[in-house]
């Protein structure tokens, strides 16, 4: 346990030293991205460096390398997806500073990284990982269909993820507390150095907040939500616990369906469900202030996390 305790510390510890040079040379290189016309109450954002996201994947690399033990075969694997998610991230990102606009790489080709990223994953786990998903000890066998499950997944992930970070702080925070959660599940289930990456990455983003809580002195980017999304959906997928981010994501969730159907409205009616998608957005147009919005998301978060991690406790 001590372990556990100490991971956390260092990444924690970590991402506030990496913190300062990263910020300033995001700052030197004027690594900004323009701001969405139409979120008019971010127009003072305009100019917050971004590419932030390299500050919680370096710091949870560097702590988890020092307190993983054993086979590490997937653990690395899981760093690994996370560093792949977040080039295809940081591709993005670069794109748009470079031309001075919010649209990056074009919608086709960031879903064919995504997919060719997660179909690497898919047939690994079909043939090392197995083929069962499993929610408090009920197992369900998918056999091939595994594949496509684990491609759907992690485009799901990553992508509800992305669209979850539209508000200072409200990314990192969510995944803080998914990961504190999933941490103690991991804990239950004897998954020591599934465990140690995850309070890893929970230690540098509670570390990330400190720079990127409102007002927020740097964005993640891209860089930072597509890699953040792919190291949960690994998470997810190497322990058999994809389920589990239905419940304890479900903030994650309704971002990305509330997006999918203010789109789908849209097209059939030229009417809008919502003041504006993704849901905080809508929360934001009602005059709710982003503080709030966060904390509320948050606390959304634990209390399902809490109960997800009793089913496990008694099972």
């Amino acid at each position: 346990m001590l372990n556990f305790f100490l991971v956390f510390l260092v990444g924690l510890a970590s991402a506030l030293i990496f913190g300062k040079p990263i910020l300033m040379l995001c700052k030197k290189l004027h690594l900004s991205q323009t701001i969405l016309h139409y979120v008019d109450k971010h127009a003072g954002k305009s100019g917050t460096p971004t590419m932030g996201g390299l500050i919680f994947i370096f710091a949870s690399i560097f702590a988890s390398a020092f307190f993983l033990k054993g086979d590490v075969l997937f653990s690395i694997l899981i760093l690994l997806t996370m560093l792949g998610y977040g080039l295809l991230g940081f591709l993005d990102d670069f794109i748009k500073i470079k031309w001075h606009k919010n649209e990056g790489l074009k919608p086709y080709q960031k879903i064919i990284g995504q997919l060719g990223l997660a179909l690497i994953i898919a047939v690994f786990t079909y043939f090392k990982v197995g083929s069962d998903i499993d929610l408090f000890g009920l197992k369900l066998n998918l056999s091939f269909f595994i594949i496509p499950f684990v491609v759907i997944f992690y485009v799901a992930v990553t992508n509800s993820v992305n669209l979850t970070d539209g508000l200072d702080g409200l990314a990192s925070s969510v995944s803080f507390v998914f990961l504190l959660a999933f941490s103690g599940i991991c804990i239950i289930l004897g998954e020591y150095n599934f465990t140690i990456i995850s309070l890893a990455m929970a230690g540098a983003l509670l570390g990330f907040l400190f720079y990127n809580g409102f007002p927020a002195k740097i964005f993640m980017g891209d860089t930072g939500s597509l890699a953040l999304g792919g190291l949960l959906a690994s998470l997810c997928v190497f322990t058999k616990l994809e389920l589990v981010m239905l419940i304890i994501g479900i903030m994650f969730v309704l971002s990305a369906v509330s997006d999918i159907l203010q789109v789908a409205y849209y097209k059939k009616t030229h009417k809008r469900i919502f003041l504006m998608a993704p849901l905080h957005h809508h929360f934001e147009k009602k005059g709710v202030h982003e503080n709030r919005i966060v904390i509320s998301y948050s606390i959304v978060t634990l209390i399902c996390g809490i109960a997800v991690l009793l089913g496990y406790m008694v099972l």
